[in-house]
């Protein structure tokens, strides 16, 4: 049964990678002579109505203050409705965001830049998750029966990825930073991560890269870690990020989602050990890691630097993903952080 559960959360996981009323005057209608003048008295405007923003979730690790904002009843203190909408894959993520069905979601810069390579339809509002030394998000890892121990041995070695995604992106300058050249760095498209984990766990993939918690899964199953992303973190971070016309409407809406996301934030920050029933309820970490999985830290509100955007851009079309340039000031938003 066991392995079944875990089986299920593998393939759930691999295809990841939204006026008051004026005052009423009041007269007498027969104000007697000696009747002072009539004053107005303004009535007590209704309340507007609570904005609900749509959030598309992935079963990834990098959406959890969501969830303990909701537990936490954050959502309402700030005075904003949050309606969780669960997505299987980026793709879906991507369509519902595209068609007006979700408000805001967790992704990263390079969906963000696809979205807005026409016109701007997408704003980064701040980081979701960003690798810290001892936690990583992104991980390189070698097949037991490779005998890769670092990365010098992946010169020329196939690393399996998916194309075209942040993993790619990732995977490319973690070993650039390493010193090796383009030449020396192989990718092969490894698309679904079941696929990519029977490969590295069968040898028949010497190389291939995970985000955690499912890297750590593969460690614990022989896997070797040759690299993570925690010693380079502004490539490996993720973001949340709203249409653009939704910031419009409902600014405080938005502003209101992120003081919960930032008090939540702190909550997991100050005592992890409070959410764990969460990482199994909401399906964010492999059954047999429920025991032993550490919960990253979370970032304090912060929005990507320029610099991480033109580094991603310049990747991006140097691959041809993208043709043109994608504006960081039209793109990234800071000004709704708390």
């Amino acid at each position: 049964m066991k392995l079944r559960t875990t089986l299920s959360f593998i393939v759930l996981m691999a295809a990841l990678l939204g006026a008051c009323a004026p005052a009423a005057t009041v007269v007498p209608t027969n104000p007697p002579a000696t009747a002072a003048p009539a004053t107005e008295v303004a009535a007590e405007a209704p309340a507007a109505e609570t904005v609900t923003l749509k959030i598309a979730v992935l079963p990834i690790i990098d959406t959890l203050p969501m969830y303990v904002a909701q537990q936490e009843g954050l959502f309402a203190k700030y005075g904003v409705n949050v309606e969780f909408v669960p997505v299987a894959s980026a793709p879906e993520r991507d369509q519902l965001l595209a068609a007006g069905q979700a408000d805001g979601t967790v992704n990263e810069t390079l969906a963000v830049m696809n979205f807005n390579k026409e016109s701007v339809q997408m704003q980064v509002v701040r980081y979701a998750l960003r690798p810290v030394e001892g936690y990583g998000h992104f991980f390189i890892l070698a097949s037991a029966q490779s005998g890769i121990t670092d990365a010098q041995g992946l010169k020329g070695v196939e690393i399996g990825v998916s194309q075209g995604t942040v993993i790619e992106y990732v995977t490319e300058r973690l070993l650039q930073a390493e010193g090796l050249t383009a030449d020396e760095i192989k990718t092969i498209a490894v698309p679904k991560i079941p696929d990519r984990m029977a490969l590295l766990a069968s040898g028949e993939l010497k190389a291939g890269v995970l985000p955690d918690p499912l890297a750590s899964l593969a460690i614990s199953q022989g896997a070797v870690k040759v690299l993570d992303d925690s010693m380079h973190p502004e490539y490996g971070f993720s973001v949340i990020s709203f249409r653009k016309a939704v910031i419009d409407a409902n600014p405080e809406a938005v502003k209101a989602f992120l003081a919960a996301i930032e008090e939540a934030s702190d909550l997991i920050n100050q005592d992890a050990s409070k959410y764990t029933s969460l990482l199994s309820d909401k399906g964010l970490v492999p059954p047999p890691l429920l025991g032993t999985f550490e919960i990253p830290p979370f970032p304090d509100q912060g929005v990507p630097t320029e610099t991480e955007w033109n580094d991603a851009l310049a990747w991006a079309k140097e691959k041809g993903i993208l043709t043109g340039d994608v504006s960081y000031a039209d793109s990234v938003n800071a000004s709704l952080l708390p």
